[in-house]
């Protein structure tokens, strides 16, 4: 099985190096196009992947086509592509943000290629899949088989965790996972900058909150109890901790979040409408 990208971005090329360097997945079952002849040739150079002097080269050589363009540039290239897709038929994989399957399948369609008869799986990574700590969310058409799903969910697996779960969930996991990155980096930072308050060097502090934040997670992971049941393990009576837990929640710490993650949701539906 050959995986073709069209698109070496940051994000593209995190996924190329997981596959290669998980052993998983061949370097010359690999293939790569970017309209940056130099981007492509270095990245082939770099991993001995193949690399396809056109996009439609890398579909006649690939059996899973991966978009990992900018989404304004996708509907030229996938109508541009529909008829070769179809009649070779390609699994059609996209990672663009606010791009759901019915618009992929419309790009798609042509009078020789219907696109209800095309393969699509729309996944959405986070940007944590650059150190091999992604989360990624796995959605398919009707025409996608089991197995399309399965070849997509193996791609990702090399650079962090996979999820399968129906598109209508897609912008709520955009805001919990895709986004929450942002707020968590936000989180540490402010963690790092009351420190420097309280007259600790920033540095230091935001290697020590950032770890902290690493174990915590690694916990909630690991551990029976949930993440309620955890905060209490932490709490003493009278101690510090639930003392800065209230003043937290005096400001409205949950409900904060909680606003955050809704106003995600919203943006990312409105995107996928079109809006």
């Amino acid at each position: 099985m050959t995986v073709g990208f069209i698109g070496t971005g940051n994000m593209a090329n995190a996924i190329v190096r997981g596959m290669v360097g998980s052993g998983g997945f061949p370097a010359d079952e690999v293939v790569v196009f970017d309209r940056n002849a130099d981007k492509r040739e270095l990245l082939g150079a770099d991993l001995g992947v193949q690399v396809a002097g056109s996009a439609e080269d890398l579909v006649d050589a690939s059996d899973v086509v991966v978009v990992a363009v900018k989404p304004q540039g996708i509907p030229a290239l996938l109508r541009g592509l529909a008829g070769r897709i179809a009649e070779r038929r390609r699994v059609v994989l996209s990672i663009a943000a606010g791009t759901p399957l019915a618009r992929l399948e419309s790009f798609l369609t042509t009078d020789a290629a219907p696109g209800s008869d095309s393969a699509v799986v729309r996944v959405m990574p986070n940007v944590n899949a650059m150190i091999g700590a992604g989360m990624s969310a796995v959605t398919g058409n009707a025409a996608a088989t089991a197995d399309d799903v399965a070849t997509v969910v193996a791609i990702f697996q090399a650079v962090g965790e996979v999820v399968e779960i129906p598109e209508s969930q897609f912008s709520t996991y955009t805001a919990i996972a895709g986004s929450s990155p942002a707020f968590t980096y936000l989180f540490i930072d402010a963690l790092s900058r009351a420190a420097v308050a309280g007259g600790m060097p920033k540095a230091q502090a935001t290697q020590i909150a950032a770890q902290a934040v690493l174990g915590s997670a690694k916990m909630v992971r690991e551990s029976p109890k949930s993440p309620w049941d955890l905060i209490d393990t932490v709490c003493s009576p009278g101690g510090t901790t639930v003392a800065g837990l209230l003043a937290l929640e005096d400001r409205g710490f949950l409900s904060t979040v909680a606003h955050g993650v809704k106003a995600t949701i919203d943006r990312d539906r409105e995107m996928n409408a079109g809006g």
